[in-house]
């Protein structure tokens, strides 16, 4: 995941089907993936989630009815997603959606065990008076 090669499949369609919460990916080589907006929340490729190295990962909790708002294009090889919770600072290359897409259900039965170890919610905690997202450092 670290770099695009130039056997990297490269999208051939982006489309945000804001009802549903549903980024689908089509790939060049054919494959096609359906992405959660809270998947790729939960999975954010940034510091803020991802920590700064192994074992620094941040529980994204409350992300369930998060949306995409705005999808930047970044050169030819990203996208930025800008999420309805304010987050904005993952960069999604190509070739981090492509393995995301092949590894999707996996990593989604790892968040929502982690998410059952904390006792946390993907729910929105509404009872933050004046609080707009939960994120924590």
């Amino acid at each position: 995941m670290a770099g695009l090669t130039k056997n990297t499949p490269h999208p051939t369609e982006i489309k945000l089907h804001q009802q549903s919460r549903i980024l689908d990916i089509s790939f060049s080589d054919g494959k096609t993936f359906h992405f959660p907006c809270e998947f790729l929340r939960v999975h954010s490729p940034s510091a803020e989630v991802g920590g700064h190295g192994p074992g620094q990962e941040v529980l994204q909790t409350g992300k369930k009815m998060v949306n995409i708002m705005k999808i930047e294009p970044v050169g030819h090889y990203a996208i930025q997603l800008h999420f309805t919770d304010g987050h904005n600072t993952g960069l999604y290359s190509w070739d981090l959606l492509y393995q995301y897409g092949l590894d999707q259900d996996s990593m989604w039965q790892r968040y929502l065990q982690r998410m059952q170890e904390a006792s946390a919610s993907r729910e929105h905690e509404a009872n933050s008076p004046g609080k707009t997202h939960s994120c924590s450092h």
